[in-house]
């Protein structure tokens, strides 16, 4: 009897998965980035917007191939299965399938974690029933997230799926700075605190500015801004956030876009009883229709600045008030950390608008910060101080990247366990 001869097919090396797809799933839209983890490099990137609607766009950007312009289709796109169907036709399209063996796992962002979740992690059905029931703290958000979640369960479950939570970076506050003065025994039943969102922003930008002044996270305190559509302050000690400006949702802090910020809690009873307005409304009205909306018609900092140089008055005023809740929250903050190497611009408006930074600045030289006008008028996307050498404090601007450290965060837990 002769022996077998061998299988000469089966010699070739198995594939090791190295890339991650990262989704972010909104109430009506998902983006996507694919990211190949050896270099930390983009593959492709994407946009599915107006989920739902007639008017359904999706734009895909193929990252590699030599500069490979972006791709558009319009037309109903039904629901998040279906948003998600189409995207993964469109990496497909550039040999970049999700049923690529070369695909490690699936990166989600959630908005909320609560107290249970304090790093990344692989879901479960566990997980996913601990995420629903945080959706009364996050109705706006976390709903969206577990769809996502669902959908990328049903078109690979075979892969791991891993939640990155938004307040996960924010779980070391102190309970001074965590806790409301409000009863003890009622803030714990309906689990009312300060959590803090935009946390993979404040991680990413903190780290980054750390690693700009030449130093170790952990011998760095920053005050990181993350200034966008939505807004955001951190204080950072040591790379641990000790404080942050959102509370037990996204509207508590600076003035956003279309958010109020800061507000007496009474304004809400006022507006009960003598406006007579629901809950519901008031609802919209401080999250929908105020900050820079609600103060002058406009969100688009661009915008702003630009009716502010035609001699706008409710712009000039929109502008001083954003300004001014900024300035308050670098003073507290400066408190808080007691000593700060650095104030970290980022976000859209962070990064881009050089008179929100120069305003935010200016008048603070007896705490050290200072801005240079030459260095500030720079545009680019590197990471980049715009302090004057003389400066205490260094003060940068660091553009976010909340996709990759969701990405890293994801890769880290799949190749560990």
């Amino acid at each position: 009897m002769t022996n077998p001869a061998p299988d000469h097919e089966s010699t070739a090396a198995p594939v090791e998965p190295h890339r991650v797809l990262v989704l972010n799933s909104g109430s009506s839209s998902v983006k996507y980035q694919l990211l190949d983890m050896r270099d930390r490099s983009r593959l492709a990137s994407g946009l599915v917007e107006r989920i739902g609607e007639e008017t359904s766009r999706l734009v895909h950007t193929p990252l590699t191939g030599g500069g490979a312009e972006a791709r558009e289709r319009t037309g109903r796109i039904a629901d998040h299965e279906e948003a998600l169907k189409a995207a993964a036709e469109e990496l497909a399209a550039d040999g970049l399938g999700l049923d690529s063996p070369e695909l490690a796992a699936i990166g989600h962002r959630v908005v909320h974690g609560g107290l249970r979740f304090t790093e990344p992690t692989v879901v479960t059905d566990e997980v996913l029933k601990e995420i629903e029931r945080l959706v009364p703290v996050a109705p706006l958000h976390n709903p969206a997230n577990i769809t996502g979640i669902r959908t990328a369960r049903a078109l690979r479950p075979d892969l791991p799926q891993v939640a990155v939570f938004d307040t996960a970076f924010h779980t070391t506050m102190p309970e001074s700075a965590a806790r409301y003065a409000i009863d003890v025994e009622t803030a714990d039943a309906h689990r009312i605190r300060r959590y803090g969102f935009h946390g993979t922003s404040h991680a990413y930008v903190s780290r980054k500015t750390a690693e700009l002044l030449g130093r170790a996270p952990e011998e760095v305190n920053v005050i990181v801004l993350h200034l966008g559509n939505g807004a955001s302050a951190s204080a950072v000690a040591g790379g641990r956030c000790v404080d942050t400006s959102m509370g037990l949702t996204p509207l508590e802090g600076l003035v956003m876009g279309t958010r109020s910020g800061d507000i007496d809690p009474a304004v809400t009873f006022h507006l009960k009883r003598v406006a007579g307005m629901s809950a519901d409304e008031i609802d919209v009205l401080l999250n929908k229709r105020s900050g820079l909306v609600g103060l002058c018609g406009d969100n688009d900092m661009r915008v702003i600045r630009r009716r502010i140089d035609e001699g706008d008055e409710r712009a000039a005023l929109a502008f001083d008030i954003y300004v001014h809740r900024l300035k308050k929250y670098i003073g507290a903050y400066t408190a808080v950390l007691g000593r700060v190497d650095a104030v970290a611009f980022t976000a859209g408006v962070g990064e881009n608008a050089a008179p929100v930074r120069e305003a935010a600045i200016a008048g603070l030289e007896e705490l050290g910060m200072a801005v240079d006008a030459g260095l500030n008028a720079v545009r680019s996307g590197e990471p980049r101080l715009i302090s004057p050498e003389y400066a205490r404090v260094a003060v940068a601007v660091v553009p976010t990247d909340e996709e990759l450290e969701i990405a890293d965060q994801t890769f880290a837990l799949v190749e560990g366990s």
